[in-house]
């Protein structure tokens, strides 16, 4: 299953694609499949995350 790259998700929201993801403040952060978004390790607030663009490493 493919996700929308450009898609936020929430605090909260269940992951559906295992991959890197970036919040709100910029921290990153491994997701696995099903796991649930946490809130900000920078701030410990509810944030928005999206995929890595960079994930590549390029």
């Amino acid at each position: 299953m493919m996700v929308d790259r450009e898609r936020a998700f929430r605090t909260g929201d269940r992951v559906a694609e295992p991959g890197d993801y970036v919040c709100e403040a910029g921290e990153r952060a491994a997701y696995g499949e099903g796991e649930t978004f946490r809130a900000c390790p920078a701030t410990g607030k509810d944030t928005e995350w999206k995929r890595d663009e960079d994930e590549c490493g390029c």
